[in-house]
């Protein structure tokens, strides 16, 4: 690509409506471009980054013999119905209604027409494993979308689909995707983790997720490094401490504590540390309510309640539901005397002469005791900490931040229940077939490595993703050498395969450095003075110095160092 006659553009401020590093650069290098809010342009450059991502990823699934195919974005409504999700996505779906006024959505998952194509060619056990993929563009309507391509409303995913006769060949065939990704994700160079996760709207028996370490990311990842365990904040296990067994019990009182609602504000009342409370919380599960308990210093883990209760949906109830529930103001919330089923956290069952909300305004109870309000469950609900002690050692878990860039998902038989997706085994006999999804959004893949890999100048790209993998700049155009050698060292590296620009406009030098720094290309040369000897500059994006070689050498280093690079 030669930029002076190319579609090429670059801002020199930074960007006021992008919120991330990565979307002020992305932006700001004439890669993407913000056309409403959540959705974005892929330009000229941006797209081939993009490609090189999605041809890693394509590679690699290829490799594992699955095969790609193409689904539609626009699809009935009746399909989500059938697989009972329709209810699941609610709000977050695309819907809209044809002439006909027949109900269509726009796709933001393809589980169900994957099911179905599947059942074209699924007769017999012997027409499996299977296994189908396709990059396809998702729409899923956020509420907030935010840092640049990390939380958008219309994206490309590649997901697939194993199809399979039981669960050992599931397990197999989980085992080639998940190699397939932790080698897409090496070449790509991203530093990533892979943690457990909750199955959330796509169910199943196990969701584990390939998480980019970033400060920006929305997920926290807990992990330990002591023995490796890894898990998404929502589902990571936290280790109970001993019962309270040497302590005598205590009969409960009555205590006035006006105006003090929250756990600090009791706690500075009496004088007794956080720890010696137990929070009562009114939630509404599947629009029930339900009160969970958690000790005073302790937060509550939705994702682990849902699990715990069977629900599908939860959330915190509104002050009306929660002062009808308790009789009292919010604030002074309790177990004793409630009407609604109560949950706990196993903790909070081995506590003794703790302090709760009495369900009366300005009043607390001190000396409660698990004899004197009933439970319905109990189980691990709160959410770990950091520092708290790993599930699987005796060390200490630590938080990371991460975008999730990649996830992988046992689901068993759930859709092909649903969708009648069932094969004939060696007897004659019906059983419904045993599926995996595995997805990766190249999006946030470029995101995510635009957000670890920049300087105060630009980003820093891997070779393997990079717009172009070296740079030539002419610095005076006016020079008839200088041009010649530029565009005959273009000319040589086409030749031999190199991914290469040529910065032929009639800009300023510091121009052309600074925009090649921005665009990110791994390597640079630059034609100027020293031609006259022979000799050109050559420079790697992210160092300091740069070193003088002679022509005849230039592509020889330059091979050298693309291999080198891919290589690390």
């Amino acid at each position: 690509m030669k930029l002076n006659k190319s579609y090429f553009y670059t801002l020199r401020e930074n960007v006021k409506d992008e919120d991330s590093t990565s979307g002020n650069l992305l932006v700001r290098s004439g890669m993407v471009k913000k056309s409403s809010s959540g959705v974005y342009m892929y330009l000229p450059l941006g797209y081939k980054v993009l490609k090189k991502i999605e041809n890693i990823v394509r590679e690699e699934m290829n490799a594992t013999g699955a095969q790609e195919v193409l689904m539609p974005s626009l699809i009935p409504e009746e399909v989500y119905i059938a697989s009972g999700r329709r209810e699941g996505f609610g709000s977050s779906m695309f819907a809209l209604k044809d002439r006909f006024n027949k109900p269509f959505v726009l796709g933001p998952t393809h589980e169900e027409l994957f099911a179905a194509a599947a059942a074209m060619h699924i007769k017999s056990y012997k027409d499996m494993p299977i296994n189908l993929y396709q990059f396809q563009t998702k729409f899923r309507d956020e509420p907030r979308p935010r840092f640049g391509l990390i939380r958008v409303r219309e994206f490309i995913m590649k997901d697939a689909y194993s199809f399979d006769t039981d669960i050992e060949g599931l397990n197999k065939s989980y085992q080639l995707m998940f190699d397939a990704y932790k080698n897409s994700f090496d070449r790509m160079k991203i530093d990533y983790k892979i943690v457990t996760a909750d199955t959330g709207v796509m169910g199943g028996m196990l969701s584990e997720e390939f998480q980019a370490v970033t400060d920006i990311g929305e997920d926290i990842l807990v992990l330990c490094d002591n023995c490796g365990y890894s898990s998404n904040l929502e589902v990571a296990a936290c280790v109970s401490k001993e019962p309270m067994s040497n302590v005598s019990f205590e009969s409960k009182e009555i205590v006035f504590t006006p105006k003090a609602k929250t756990i600090e504000e009791v706690s500075g009342f009496m004088g007794l540390p956080v720890t010696q409370f137990v929070k009562t919380l009114i939630y509404l599960v599947d629009n029930k309510p339900l009160a969970v308990l958690v000790r005073g210093d302790h937060d509550v883990n939705e994702t682990k309640v849902r699990k715990l209760v069977g629900g599908s949906s939860i959330e915190l109830a509104p002050a009306a539901i929660v002062e009808d529930a308790t009789k009292a103001a919010v604030g002074f919330a309790g177990p004793i005397g409630l009407t609604i089923d109560v949950i706990a956290d196993n903790e909070v069952v081995k506590l003794r002469n703790f302090i709760v909300g009495a369900n009366q305004t300005d009043y607390h109870f001190k000396n409660v005791n698990l004899a004197d309000f009933n439970i319905k469950s109990m189980g691990d609900i709160r959410q770990i900490k950091d520092g708290d002690r790993c599930p699987n050692c005796t060390s200490h878990v630590h938080f990371k931040h991460g975008i999730e860039i990649g996830n992988t998902f046992k689901l068993g038989d759930k859709y092909s229940k649903v969708m009648n997706l069932e094969y004939l085994d060696a007897n004659n006999q019906l059983h419904p077939v045993v599926m995996g999804s595995y997805g990766i959004g190249p999006g946030r893949c470029l995101a995510a490595l635009a957000e670890q890999n920049h300087d105060e100048y630009g980003v820093k790209w891997p070779m393997a993703v990079a717009p172009f993998e070296v740079a030539i700049v002419i610095i005076n155009l006016k020079v008839e050498k200088q041009v010649q050698i530029g565009n005959e060292l273009y000319d040589l590296f086409k030749n031999a395969g190199i991914d290469v620009v040529l910065d032929d406009r009639d800009e300023r030098a510091g121009v052309k450095f600074n925009d090649m720094d921005l665009l990110g290309v791994p390597l640079r040369i630059t034609v100027g003075k020293t031609v006259e000897q022979d000799i050109v500059e050559l420079k790697v994006r992210g160092e300091k110095e740069s070193k003088l070689i002679p022509l005849s050498d230039v592509l020889v280093q330059v091979k050298s160092m693309i291999k080198e690079q891919l290589s690390k």
